[in-house]
């Protein structure tokens, strides 16, 4: 155990002196994917559950034509489809092809009401 220590401080020590592009890139990745992970898990804020979205807009599906229906389900499938979303196409003037203007509108003005949750 002490053998493996020490060679564990001799290899920062080499790399803290002496510094390679690759290793710093690996760990640097490396402690970006932990920390994302650690940062999921750990997450103590309210956050959305997707499915609010739909849950919210189930009265109004019936003006939705079912290619609309489908789409919402794909966008309502995690919190990050519905960030993306609204970054997307409810930011933007950009629309969405899927969606009539009437139910993008609504699915945005849905979305507007737990923005700060996402």
């Amino acid at each position: 155990m002490k053998h493996l220590l020490i060679l564990i401080v001799a290899a920062a020590l080499y790399l803290h002196f002496y510094p390679n592009e690759k290793v710093t890139q690996f760990y640097n990745d490396g402690k970006a994917v932990l920390l994302d992970g650690f940062s999921e898990f750990s997450d103590t804020k309210v956050r959305l559950k997707a499915d609010k979205i739909y849950l919210d807009l189930e009265s109004d599906l019936e003006a939705f034509s079912e290619q609309e229906v489908e789409h919402l389900k794909d966008i309502t499938s995690s919190r990050d489809n519905v960030k993306e979303f609204y970054v997307t196409i409810c930011k933007t003037e950009k629309r969405d092809v899927v969606f009539h203007i009437t139910n993008e509108n609504k699915v945005c003005t849905t979305i507007n009401r737990y923005v700060s949750m996402l």
